[in-house]
């Protein structure tokens, strides 16, 4: 990016700019009121004047020409945009469900709602987004600060829960166990969960926590003698194996499954449960795993520098200004 140099201390736009945005669609930019043109017959000139009008209320006169006057750009950024569409899905699918216009049924459901994982991973990437880009581009080191303390903050908690997966490894599987029993028994509750649980059935081939047996917890598959289901002694059609020659999914192919013997439901149904499936899953991916574990760690320590050399480039030229 060229420029006009000044002595001193100077802001630098190189991280000012890569703070601010991953995905950058444009970025016209002004030296001195003069225009660049973008290519036709028209120059931007109102984003210049708009910019020296900024820099005339944040800094002294006699400092506004120690701060390279580049305009900030017109982006998309992507934690911004992600966290509001995240934000939206999930507002969205309360409604649909009927959440947002009686806030008390949302300690009805007695299972996970998946909802919450748009809400609060929306949440959280709006907020750093917020953060990130108007700090970067107003040059506001309480923004700054807070994105970078903010991300180090999400950076020691997966830190911390990665120390204890590896450390307490029984004691994760049996809480892993205990989530999803405690979701089986709320499979009908909710259509957001019971999706859930058919597509993590679907996709590691298993059935319930550990065998098809936990299904016996849920009030509709369970073998009780006082169950008047038609799926009493049942499994959802998601723990049973496909059939490459059918086209459409029996929904009733887990009906009854349960009465029969162990060898007679090998033939219709995935009988591993899901937490050891899960494990398998994760040993023949760990490298992956680990990879992409690492790669999110080091572009969060990467944005917490870039944040933090920004700030010192701010309060540099700021001090220089107070005793020019």
């Amino acid at each position: 990016m060229s420029g006009k140099q000044f002595k001193g201390h100077e802001v630098s736009c190189c991280i000012k700019y890569f703070i601010f945005g991953f995905n950058i669609i444009f970025w016209p930019r002004e030296e001195r009121g003069e225009g660049w043109k973008l290519g036709t017959s028209e120059t931007v000139t109102f984003f210049a004047s708009r910019k020296h009008d900024s820099l005339e209320r944040r800094y002294p006169r006699r400092c506004s020409q120690r701060v390279s006057p580049r305009i900030a750009p017109t982006e998309t950024n992507i934690f911004l945009l992600l966290g509001v569409a995240f934000l939206g899905i999930g507002l969205w699918a309360w409604n649909e469900k009927g959440v947002l216009s009686n806030i008390s049924s949302i300690t009805d459901l007695g299972g996970f709602d998946p909802v919450w994982l748009f809400l609060v991973t929306g949440g959280v990437m709006f907020i750093l987004g917020f953060a990130g880009c108007i700090g970067a581009l107003r040059e506001n080191t309480f923004l700054l600060k807070f994105f970078s303390v903010f991300l180090g903050i999400i950076f020691f908690l997966e830190l911390t829960a990665g120390v204890l997966a590896f450390t307490f490894k029984d004691w994760i599987k049996d809480q892993l166990n205990f989530f999803i029993n405690n979701n089986i028994r709320a499979y009908r509750d909710d259509i957001d969960l019971q999706n859930l649980i058919d597509f993590t059935q679907e996709y590691w081939d298993c059935c319930g926590a550990f065998g098809a047996d936990d299904w016996n917890l849920n009030i509709y598959f369970n073998c009780t003698d006082t169950n008047p289901s038609r799926e009493k002694c049942g499994v959802p059609f998601s723990c049973c194996t496909k059939d490459p020659a059918e086209d459409v999914i029996n929904t009733q192919c887990g009906y009854d499954v349960r009465a029969k013997t162990d060898v007679e439901q090998k033939t219709y149904i995935h009988v591993k449960g899901c937490v050891p499936q899960f494990e398998k899953w994760l040993q023949d991916n760990l490298t992956l795993v680990a990879g992409i574990f690492i790669g999110v760690a080091l572009l969060q320590i990467f944005g917490i520098c870039l944040a933090q050399n920004l700030v010192s480039d701010i309060e540099a030229v700021r001090a220089s200004c107070l005793f020019t």
